[in-house]
């Protein structure tokens, strides 16, 4: 997977707030504004290793509750309402006679990465 945010809107990113993996925000720290420079890491320091248990069948009954008549190709990103008012997101993979299987896993998950910055400004 490759994400470019130098031909768009720059991300922007709060230090500490939770919005980056805990490795990509650390290796920031101690960059200057107007600096550009690249870093890997490990699938542990960016978003984890994949987990199957997060692999998981879902009634189509239940997919109709959440998604009503729309349909869906294996790849596509589904949005889901949590119990808590918050929201959720699995990969559809394939569907079955009465199920369809999602990955829950961070779609980086297991990936190592490769990231480029150029640090734009330090507010």
């Amino acid at each position: 997977m490759f994400v470019d945010t130098f031909t768009g809107r720059p991300a922007t990113l709060q230090l500490g707030s939770g919005q980056w993996a805990p490795g990509m925000e650390q290796e920031l720290v101690g960059h200057a504004e107007g600096e550009t420079f690249s870093f890997m890491l490990a699938p542990a320091q960016a978003y984890g290793d994949r987990n199957p248990e997060l692999i998981q069948r879902i009634t189509l009954a239940m997919l109709r509750e959440h998604a009503g008549d729309e349909t869906f190709e294996p790849g596509d990103l589904v949005e889901f309402a949590a119990p808590n008012g918050g929201r959720y997101s699995g990969v559809f993979k394939e569907q079955g006679a009465d199920y369809a299987l999602f990955d829950f896993n961070h779609p980086l998950a297991g990936s190592a990465l490769k990231v480029d910055v150029a640090l734009l400004g330090v507010l």
